[in-house]
């Protein structure tokens, strides 16, 4: 499990702070991609990488019960079958899914669920989901 702590940015490396606000610039389209975002705050993408899944804003950070995970599938059958089999055989309890068309033979995919009676972790499941065949791509987007 892990263990989250509140600390005062002011005794903090600024680098903690611009990781979150890159993550922000990519949230919400004022950077076009990590590079552009990494770039504006004059960080590396390496720090970037390191700890964007490390810090969060106290809203973003906090134990919640509510995630939505964005998806890249291949057009292919069962892919979104299988997502759904492995949300249900992790205790994931699906609240919304919004799926675009698919263009050139790619998908979105964005599944909000409640997490509360699931028992791993969020980067334990999201490997899990990573490994379905058929999915190009996961990203967690947001945590309630």
């Amino acid at each position: 499990m892990k263990k989250f702590l509140i600390i005062d940015s002011t005794i903090l490396p600024s680098v903690y702070e611009k990781v979150v606000e890159a993550k922000e610039m990519l949230r919400t389209g004022k950077a076009k991609g990590i590079t552009d975002a990494v770039k504006k705050l004059g960080i590396s993408r390496s720090t970037f990488y390191k700890y964007k899944d490390h810090v969060f804003n106290v809203s973003e950070g906090m134990i919640g019960n509510k995630a939505t995970v964005s998806f890249l599938l291949n057009h292919e059958p069962g892919v979104l079958s299988s997502i759904l089999r492995i949300l249900a055989e992790n205790k994931a309890n699906v609240l919304t899914i919004s799926q675009d068309i698919p263009i050139n033979k790619i998908a979105n995919l964005s599944i909000t669920f409640d997490m509360s009676s699931m028992e791993l972790e969020m980067d334990a499941f999201l490997t899990i989901l990573k490994r379905i065949s058929g999915v190009v791509r996961v990203e967690h987007i947001a945590m309630e």
